[in-house]
């Protein structure tokens, strides 16, 4: 199976879908990769680079009318399309609601189109979620930009000739590219201040360092998939005067709103920006969507009353050498996910292949159908781990072997009864008090370990198998006294297995919190 990658032909676009190091693991998948001559030129990667990996270099209409499946960064152009062959797989940003015509064009060709902007927002895609990783530099960039563009400092200086405030920063929107903002203008010291209209966002924020603003409004913007929706006029009219008192305090504004399968709200006014003082920056993070900020003009900066406003549409592109390493190890992920050369299928029971898949065999599949949560039988009941029945002849069994496991249970129940009456009256008074540690042991273990969260397993047991110690103590007791043979030899083996123990959660616990140091 041939993989191609072509040269972005928008001439904003320095990425490349491949670096030579995931055009090894394509090679590793079993795949023939063709690269376009002078694919990678604007992510500074050379032809020769990728010849050496194991890639051949062809012309670009080599790539489209060869190819099984073509990777790329934006969508194909109608150019692109005429050349590509029947059947093509396409993995790249498509922007399906942006682009009716595209999806025509590409029907036609019957192709299957799997946008990497598509791909839903759930844990077990997070490893290829293109979207966030380019939001997460386009975020840190439009600092960058901000930074070069304001006259004065970010942090607070004491020098000479006086006192410099450090810069105070507003940033609109809660997301990745947001959060990416926000880290990194606090790394430069600036006071950061921002909004979301998702309440959730605030934790996010504050353990950033940023201050978050809040409205007065019980309304949350908690949209589908981890977005934000359209709030309320009355929302809107809190929101703008919100943003209006801002922008006379604060010397820098981000803005990084968007609505999916919309333009971009405008929630900076000519007004606002002619509020603001003299050598204020705005970056709109959201320009190629028409902008957040009402007099962004699309890859332009522009200066107003003294205040420059940034549209730049290529930020990620800025960092072309990051953005494709990141953009190309989702690539990867994605079609690891669909079985590589081998087993490369469209599998619509995958939830991610599923969210991501656009069309298929010219057949349009986006938006995803939902998958429908089925409804149990009005007989049904609540069986436990035990399976449902399915059919009411399947619950009178299900019933029946409930009784016959009740009974069973209080079989048990009156042994265990009677077991301790015997070892009451005729047992020694040493075993008896041994078998009561042991019994308490075991509930209590049994209780602490089966209410705590699976996900929490792991630090927990790190850290409490220290509790082990009392097993060394009550081995070492028996060690020390005139106990039996046996009791000595089972103290022995106490003592041994509990030091292991011990040792393996602190050993776990060092090597979590060796994740987390820089």
């Amino acid at each position: 199976m041939k993989v191609g990658i072509p040269r972005e032909v928008d001439p904003l676009e320095r990425r490349v879908a491949a670096v030579p190091q995931s055009i090894r693991k394509l090679r590793d998948m079993g795949f023939e990769i063709l690269v376009e001559r002078s694919a990678g030129q604007g992510a500074e990667f050379t032809d020769d680079q990728y010849t050496e990996v194991g890639a051949t270099i062809v012309n670009d209409t080599a790539i489209w009318s060869e190819s099984d499946l073509i990777i790329k960064v934006k969508p194909p152009t109608p150019d692109e399309v005429a050349m590509m062959q029947e059947g093509t797989c396409i993995v790249s940003f498509i922007q399906p609601a942006d682009n009716t015509e595209l999806l025509e064009a590409l029907a036609a060709k019957k192709a299957t189109v799997i946008g990497m902007d598509c791909v839903p927002r759930i844990t077990r895609a997070q490893k290829m979620d293109a979207l966030s990783a380019m939001a997460g530099v386009a975020g840190y960039r439009a600092v960058i930009e901000a930074a070069h563009a304001y006259p004065r400092y970010f942090a607070g200086q004491m020098t000479a000739a006086g006192r410099v405030d450090p810069a105070k920063i507003l940033i609109i929107g809660g997301g990745v590219a947001g959060l990416a903002a926000l880290g990194t203008a606090r790394g430069l010291g600036a006071i950061v201040r921002a909004f979301d209209t998702r309440l959730a966002v605030k934790e996010q924020v504050e353990s950033l360092g940023g201050e978050f603003l809040e409205l007065d409004f019980e309304e949350s913007g908690e949209g589908e998939g981890g977005y934000a929706k359209v709030m309320s006029d009355a929302f809107l009219e809190a929101e703008m005067a919100l943003f209006a008192q801002q922008a006379i305090d604060v010397d820098i504004i981000i803005t990084t709103a968007i609505i999916p399968g919309r333009e971009a709200p405008t929630l900076i006014t000519a007004g606002m920006v002619e509020s603001m003082k003299e050598g204020s920056v705005i970056v709109d993070v959201a320009a190629e969507k028409g902008g957040n900020c009402a007099l962004t003009v699309a890859n332009e900066k522009i200066v107003h009353h003294g205040v420059t406003v940034i549209g730049y549409t290529d930020l990620v592109s800025r960092m072309s050498i990051l953005s494709s390493r990141l953009y190309a190890s989702t690539l990867i992920k994605m079609i690891e996910e669909m079985g590589g050369a081998e087993d490369f299928t469209i599998d619509r029971e995958n939830d991610v292949v599923r969210g991501a898949l656009v069309m298929e065999q010219g057949e349009i599949t986006w938006p995803p159908p939902r998958v429908e949560e089925v409804k149990p039988p009005p007989y049904a009941k609540d069986y436990g781990s035990r399976p449902m029945p399915d059919s009411e002849a399947d619950e009178a069994a299900a019933r029946e072997a409930a009784a016959t496991g009740g009974m069973w249970k209080a079989l048990g129940l009156i042994g265990a009864i009677l077991l301790a009456l015997v070892i009451g009256f005729w047992a020694p008074m040493s075993f008896v008090e041994h078998f009561t540690v042991f019994v308490l042991a075991c509930f209590i273990g049994w209780q602490v370990v089966w209410n705590v969260s699976p996900a929490l397993h792991t630090p927990l047991m790190s850290v409490t198998n220290a509790i082990s110690g009392i097993i060394i103590l009550g081995g070492m007791l028996h060690l020390s006294t005139t106990a039996t043979t046996a009791a000595i030899v089972f103290g022995a083996f106490a003592v041994f297995f509990a030091t292991i123990n011990i040792s393996g959660g602190f050993l776990v616990t060092r090597r979590m919190l060796a994740m987390f140091r820089k």
